[in-house]
């Protein structure tokens, strides 16, 4: 099933999505909530999947068009948001355009940092920054969402708490990264609100995509209206979405509604670190792994982060070309204070 949290105060009003993504339900009688749904969820799942069932079929009674703009992230606010770095292509470019040996251990041990989950980005909320200078990037992502993880938990106690999946915007400031993590304590002001796709799924609803605890389908991003990139979520997925959630719980249970990030898609393809798509490749889920291989390349970097007025649209197709978590979409904006 589809579900989403339209804008209303500051947790959202659920609503069962259409699988085309047409229509949609409110289902307050079964929980008010995307966050009240999780914290129960073995005895509401059942109702809100005969939700899901009429509204597909189209005998559900008050159905009303669905509109992503109208929503929220489906968690307008969570209790957690861990994000890791799944796909050490991305941390191996990283570190090679700054001429840093990678660790043996960074291909055995995910990355991870806790990001802030206090007030995320709707869908089609604009992206609003201060200042350009601060190296404003989009970072295409996938994430699910779980329900109570103990502690310590098992590969397969984490699958079998794995409940959503979405997409993720997990915006970045570049310029601000390097001053923040050279004082030893990790990412804060570098990483402001990320944003969600209108439409969280349940991992049945992927059908042959969910697989191994991946999503095995490409991301798509365009930048300006032009194609940025399309690498495939399941491949160079070095951790998957079980030892990204184990990773999490080893020393602290997650609480329902955790959000655990799987980081940057990113496509090694052969024996090169990235192609663009003009160029006949996948192309990037983030500027910076542009600009990462124009160091390699080049010496430097020339293509620039984003400015205002820019615009980026993240979403994943279906095989007949169906948005499967509707569109994240934003223009970055000048912040012009509160």
């Amino acid at each position: 099933m589809k579900l989403a949290s339209l804008k209303h105060g500051r947790d959202g009003r659920l609503v069962v999505v259409s699988r085309d993504l047409k229509t949609c339900v409110a289902v307050p009688d079964i929980a008010p909530t995307m966050q009240a749904a999780l914290d129960d969820w073995d005895t509401l799942a059942p109702r809100l999947q005969q939700a899901s069932d009429d509204l597909n079929a189209g005998t559900a009674t008050g159905a009303e068009a669905f509109d992503e703009a109208a929503c929220g992230s489906p968690l307008p606010r969570a209790y957690q948001w861990a994000d890791g770095s799944a796909y050490v292509n991305h941390v191996e470019l990283v570190r090679k355009a700054r001429g840093a040996e990678m660790p043996e251990s960074f291909w055995e041990d995910p990355l991870m940092y806790q990001g802030g989950s206090d007030a995320f980005l709707g869908p089609r909320e604009d992206i609003a920054m201060a200042d350009e200078a601060w190296g404003i990037d989009f970072e295409g992502e996938v994430a699910v969402v779980t329900g109570d993880v103990p502690m310590g938990a098992t590969p397969e106690q984490a699958a079998g708490a794995i409940r959503l999946v979405m997409l993720v915007n997990d915006v970045s400031l570049r310029g601000l990264i390097p001053g923040e993590l050279a004082k030893g304590f990790g990412f804060f002001q570098s990483k402001p609100s990320s944003a969600f796709s209108p439409v969280a799924v349940t991992p049945d609803e992927l059908g042959e995509a969910w697989r191994d605890g991946k999503v095995h389908r490409p991301l798509v991003s365009h930048l300006n209206g032009e194609p940025f990139g399309k690498p495939d979520a399941g491949t160079d997925m070095t951790f998957n979405f079980l030892r990204l959630v184990v990773h999490a719980a080893k020393t602290r249970p997650l609480g329902a509604g955790a959000i655990i990030g799987s980081g940057t898609v990113s496509n090694k393809q052969g024996t090169e670190h990235g192609t663009s798509i003009a160029e006949g490749g996948v192309g990037y889920s983030c500027i910076a792994e542009v600009r990462m291989i124009e160091t390699i390349r080049d010496g430097k970097p020339s293509t620039n982060f984003m400015r205002f007025g820019d615009r980026i649209r993240i979403e994943m197709l279906d095989d007949a070309g169906g948005s499967i978590f509707g569109a994240i979409d934003q223009q970055v904006v000048k912040y012009e204070g509160a």
